[in-house]
């Protein structure tokens, strides 16, 4: 029961460690939500390492998501006419966090309540979780990105769940 409690406080731990990094990616990214992507580049940055070891698994680069991510909203501001060079110096500051409870997009919002809705399942959470979760989810700008790096989706997450359950193996 001890272990149990234990690892509860394990997961708000890296449940706290994941809200804050994406939000500090999303800042970077001039959004003040952040988004299922900004969520993927925290479970990268999570020192369990397992989101990385996904993306090993079906040879792809982690390092390059950021600029995948970046050029997807880059074609999203051409696709509406938005001269994409100018609107980027415009806002080159970084934007500060805001005060008050945590907000996320509606895709980050949804990446929270399925890995909510999996926490019945034993093991420690992971960034590999995170990783099967969003490439699950077939549409938005993190399934984009991951498309335009030559990520199968479906393989990726399978790996994730592959890495995530070797894991939680003791």
């Amino acid at each position: 029961m001890f272990s149990r409690i234990k690892a509860r406080f394990n997961d708000i731990g890296t449940i706290g460690t994941l809200c804050t990094g994406a939000e500090q990616h999303a800042l970077r990214d001039h959004q003040r939500e952040p988004g299922a992507e900004h969520f993927l580049l925290a479970a990268l940055d999570l020192p369990d390492s397992t989101a990385r070891q996904a993306f090993a698994a079906v040879g792809a680069d982690p390092a390059a998501l950021h600029q995948a991510i970046a050029r997807q909203y880059g074609d999203a501001l051409a696709a509406i006419g938005l001269d994409i060079a100018s609107s980027s110096s415009a806002g080159s500051e970084r934007l500060a966090a805001r005060p008050g409870a945590f907000n996320a997009s509606a895709s980050g919002q949804e990446v929270m309540q399925a890995l909510a809705a999996s926490r019945s399942q034993h093991g420690p959470l992971l960034g590999a979780h995170v990783v099967a979760i969003v490439a699950g989810m077939p549409h938005g700008v993190a399934a984009r990105a991951l498309r335009a790096m030559g990520i199968d989706l479906a393989q990726l997450r399978s790996a994730a769940e592959a890495v995530a359950g070797a894991d939680a193996r003791p």
